[in-house]
């Protein structure tokens, strides 16, 4: 499994991100161990009432799971792995919770620990926690017989697609993939080995070059949002400093963002707004599927958890009968028949609990297959969309070089009018 964790606070916020149904198809709050309460927002609050009594700042250790894409992750493997990692780190029995997130036909945990020693009232270091987590995904991927990522593979070779948190909101917030725009700023950067260069296929594109407040190199898309582009390009500041030299020759954002407001007219702006309403409605019938597949599984996941919950009552007061009450109770504790029973039902208690894990594991297995077969298809969509996308900024790039050189049109023409007579 993929490991990413941090040291935190923000209890509140954490577990709001946890509880989010909005962004994901399935939640389910496998595990809250050490704390009175039984939510993630009670069981937080503990955790950050205690962190009061010292000075730990970030109380909370939070980490991810996420297991390959082609495999569906079973509740006895994420416990296991928690169990493994908290034995590692040095966490272990410390209150934690676990928490299993679906979306997009993939399943993957967060745990959550108190940093906080309940008895000492003293914060767990985790030194080096990173390297540790590192070596023990490397471990569990072999564990498992999974094939190693690169990253695993060697040490350091990370891939140049992880992005940062804060590139993933903005780009979320615009609406295309992040990796999407990743790519396109790290193959314009190795297509060009001067400002100039860059500068025009970034242009290709719809992004333009220009000076940020700091004196670096920014670009900017059609709707004046700005992209930093040591981080986009996955670059040092120095890096591109010394292929591009100084940034002092080009427009400031203001400058820039002027500009394409000035030239993109309102005719183009709603012949972009007219791909994204198209492909809006393009996703629709998907969306539609998706809701109505998830309100189904959600369904399903509630009548076993009901049926369960019945069966685990009615077998808990079955082993209950089995021990003998009043004097005949009393005989068996003195003969010991009574500890005998109650060991029997403990055994027979783990069986059933172990019954219903496969179980839920099975039905998930199940609805993650169907959930993939849509996934496949929203997929296809998203690739065919992001070629329109392409399409369109080559068309309203192709409007701004006309609208910066009145000639450019008639070139236009004579180079259509070339081509045609050279078939």
């Amino acid at each position: 499994m993929i490991l990413k964790a941090s040291q935190r606070s923000g209890a509140a916020a954490l577990a709001d991100h946890l509880t989010n149904s909005l962004d994901n198809d399935h939640i389910e709050l496998l595990e809250t161990r050490g704390f009175m309460a039984e939510d993630l927002h009670g069981a937080f609050a503990e955790a950050y009432a205690i962190s009061k009594a010292t000075r730990c700042r970030q109380y909370l250790f939070s980490l991810s799971l996420n297991p390959p894409q082609d495999h569906v992750a079973s509740e006895e493997q994420c416990l296991n792995a928690a169990e493994r990692i908290e034995d590692q780190l040095g966490l272990g029995g410390q209150p934690r919770a676990i928490v299993i997130h679906e979306k997009e036909g993939r399943r993957h945990a967060h745990v959550v620990w108190s940093r906080i020693n309940g008895e000492e009232l003293k914060a767990i270091n985790l030194p080096h926690f990173k390297n540790k987590l590192r070596d023990m995904s490397r471990d569990l991927f072999l564990d498992h017989g999974w094939e190693l990522p690169k990253g695993l593979q060697s040490y350091g070779a990370k891939s140049p697609l992880n992005f940062t948190l804060a590139e993933w909101q903005q780009a979320k917030r615009i609406g295309i993939d992040p990796r999407e725009i990743k790519q396109l700023f790290q193959a314009a950067w190795e297509r060009s080995d001067s400002q100039v260069g860059f500068k025009n296929a970034l242009e290709e594109r719809g992004y333009f070059l220009a000076q940020g407040d700091r004196r670096g190199f920014v670009a900017l898309d059609v709707d004046g949002n700005v992209y930093s582009i040591p981080k986009w390009a996955g670059m040092k500041a120095k890096e591109v400093k010394a292929r591009f030299g100084d940034p002092g020759s080009l427009p400031s954002v203001l400058e820039t963002r002027a500009e394409l407001n000035r030239k993109i007219t309102q005719q183009m702006r709603g012949y972009i707004e007219e791909i994204k309403s198209n492909q809006a409605q393009a996703r629709e019938p998907l969306s539609s599927e998706h809701r109505v597949l998830k309100a189904e599984h959600r369904r399903e996941r509630q009548k076993l958890k009901e049926g369960q919950a019945k069966r685990w009552q009615e077998e808990t007061k079955a082993r209950s009968a089995k021990l003998n009450k009043g004097l005949r109770g009393l005989f068996d504790r003195l003969t010991g028949a009574a500890k005998l029973t109650r060991s029997k039902n403990e055994r027979e208690s783990y069986r059933c609990a172990k019954r219903d894990q496969a179980q839920r594991d099975r039905l998930v297995i199940a609805q993650m297959k169907e959930r993939k077969k849509l996934q496949k298809r929203m997929q296809t969509l998203r690739e065919d969309q992001k070629k329109d996308r392409h399409i369109m900024m080559r068309n309203v790039i192709a409007s701004l070089r006309r609208l910066r050189d009145p000639h450019q049109l008639q070139r236009d023409r004579q180079r259509r009018r070339t081509r045609g007579l050279s078939r």
